[in-house]
């Protein structure tokens, strides 16, 4: 699986880093950061492109990619993607997921959520794009941030078909 991996922002970019560690190594990962994410995120085992590199082959329809995570996703990479602006890498890769009917997950950070912020996630909702902010599953069985953020990183590979075994499924007892 080829899978392109973009933050966003700067809060929360620990989370899309803990991300790519916890990605199987079948999977190839293109990240794309931007300037704010770039100050607290640095990494070396990927490929790593700025977010002004417009030409690099992730923002081509023909470059083969499965599927796109924007983790975090800021409110206004989600307000620029809502509108089909494709002014930066992140944005013109999202926009190539959406137009070749690839996947495309955006983890929105930011709270409370605006009225404006909530229509645009329901408009790219309805255009098949996958909404799934960190939110923690409480009936989960964990009781450390790592085991919460693993919980988190596992719901999106399972949102994007990438096995992992990263919490404990909800089982059946069997009497």
């Amino acid at each position: 699986m080829n899978l392109i991996v973009a933050a966003t922002g700067a809060s929360g970019v620990e989370l899309s880093l803990k991300l790519v560690e916890k990605l199987p190594e079948r999977v190839k990962v293109y990240t794309i950061v931007s300037e704010n994410a770039k100050e607290v995120l640095e990494h070396e085992s990927h490929r790593v492109y700025s977010d002004d590199e417009i030409a690099a082959p992730v923002a081509s329809g023909s470059f083969p990619t499965d599927a796109m995570i924007i983790a975090p996703c800021s409110m206004n990479t989600l307000a620029k993607i809502a509108a089909g602006i494709a002014d930066n890498l992140t944005t013109r890769a999202a926009a190539v997921m959406i137009k070749e009917g690839r996947k495309l997950l955006l983890a929105p950070r930011e709270i409370p959520l605006s009225a404006i912020s909530l229509e645009n996630m329901l408009k790219l909702s309805r255009l098949g794009i996958i909404i799934a902010p960190p939110i923690i599953g409480y009936y989960s069985d964990h009781s450390t941030v790592e085991q919460m953020e693993d919980f988190i990183i596992g719901k999106w590979f399972d949102l994007i078909g990438i096995e992992h075994s990263l919490y404990s499924r909800w089982r059946i007892e069997e009497s």
